[in-house]
């Protein structure tokens, strides 16, 4: 992108001064500067979370209420959550039960990420009806969406279209997104595109972009499924738009359907899903409820006996993970042994930061070892008698699952 000049009143024509133009300017100014500063500090202090989002009564408190055990407000009604409803919920990692064994530490510490369950969408929530504009700005706020549709039949709990059409109910609510993302990003392109007129090069290079996705969201389609460069992507970002982040449908069904695996309407789903480019997770929220209120040793034992190795929400939080692009580094010693979060394509530097902000400054090498390696060999000295530990500088990219022990300056 070319540098960015702001404008000053010696530049307009003195007679005609273009204060539409010193507005534009100052929004592109804003754009390029505190949109992205915003970003980057939800990164460096890993502030990001996932939005559970769904028509009504689709099974979204339920799933919060397991995922958190926060107790959040459900009813057999429409909007019986209108504020959303946020928790902190541990990400499952096998491999820290592994570590405290062979480490034997004082303490256990577990990454962790954010969910907030945001009130039922309904068709018209772009043009407020169901109190769709509130909602629709909750939506706005997460970094990624889990999109819970119903794919179980229970005359007990209504459904607002009076039938089971999970496809369908998927598409009423993807279809309100991008009505909202088209209104929003249409109100934008009418504020920059007259300094693109008068021959502002960066304006033109975001009108550009705003072009190609108000096509595809004209078409029907998200955001997300335009195709940008790296740099385009970083202005797409500015744009604030709900159907460019990345989605996750999770599919709530009953729990005999989990034991025979024969739910029609799982197919469709999965077919939706992978049109989109997106994953999929079965679980039967009313189950999951249900083991959340058992200690973690008593949810493995009652999973084992029905044949299953990891819970649904595990799954969902583990998906959820990877949709925001993070991966997990390690610490392990005496005192504790723990999961840390970062960006995938993170440096040394960059994840030291995430353990204190002088980290990063003070970042003179980290010596790494694959979790893998010290699993195998059961001992950390035996992985440095096979040559395993790496040292690693400034430039090293950490990976997940990889063992650190940071050494910083002063």
């Amino acid at each position: 992108m070319g540098k960015f000049r702001p404008t000053t009143f010696d530049s307009f024509p003195r007679k005609k001064p273009n204060f539409f133009s010193l507005f534009s300017q100052i929004e592109l100014w804003i754009r390029k500067s505190f949109v992205s500063l915003a970003w980057l500090l939800r990164i460096a202090y890993m502030a990001l979370n996932c939005g559970i989002v769904g028509l009504p009564n689709v099974g979204k408190s339920t799933l919060f209420n397991a995922l958190t055990k926060a107790g959040a407000q459900m009813a057999n009604y429409p909007f019986c959550t209108i504020e959303p409803n946020k928790g902190i919920v541990e990400v499952p990692d096998v491999r820290l039960e592994r570590l405290a064994g062979i480490y034997k530490p004082k303490k256990i510490i577990p990454t962790t990420m954010e969910y907030v369950d945001i009130a039922g969408l309904v068709r018209g929530a772009s043009k407020g009806e169901g109190l769709g504009n509130q909602f629709l700005s909750h939506i706005r706020e997460v970094d990624a969406i889990c999109h819970v549709v119903r794919a179980f039949e229970d005359d007990n709990i209504t459904h607002v279209h009076n039938k089971i059409d999970p496809v369908e109910d998927a598409e009423v609510v993807n279809y309100e997104l991008i009505l909202a993302d088209l209104e929003s990003l249409e109100k934008q392109h009418q504020r920059i595109a007259k300094s693109a007129k008068a021959g502002n090069k960066e304006a033109s290079e975001i009108v550009a972009v705003m072009d190609k996705i108000l096509e595809a969201l004209k078409a029907g389609k998200r955001a997300r499924s335009v195709t940008l460069t790296a740099e385009q992507e970083k202005i797409a970002k500015t744009f604030n738009l709900i159907t460019i982040k990345p989605m996750l449908y999770v599919a709530n069904v009953l729990d005999k359907d989990l034991e025979k695996g024969n739910n029609p309407h799982l197919e469709k789903i999965k077919k939706l899903a992978d049109s989109e480019g997106a994953k999929m997770v079965t679980l039967c929220g009313k189950f999951e409820e249900e083991i959340s209120g058992l200690s973690r040793e008593e949810q493995l034992e009652f999973l084992k006996e029905v044949g299953e190795s990891q819970s649904g929400l595990d799954r969902m939080i583990s998906a959820s993970y990877e949709l925001l692009g993070l991966v997990t580094f390690l610490t392990a010693g005496e005192m504790e042994v723990r999961a840390w979060t970062t960006l995938k394509g993170s440096s040394g530097p960059q994840a030291a930061s995430v353990i204190h902000s002088d980290f990063e400054k003070g970042y003179i090498r980290a010596e790494v070892m694959k979790f893998e390696d010290i699993d195998r060999l059961g001992d950390p000295a035996k992985v440095k008698e096979e040559g395993k530990l790496r040292i690693e500088g400034k430039e090293y990219i950490v990976n997940d699952g990889d063992v650190i022990y940071f050494r910083i300056n002063g």
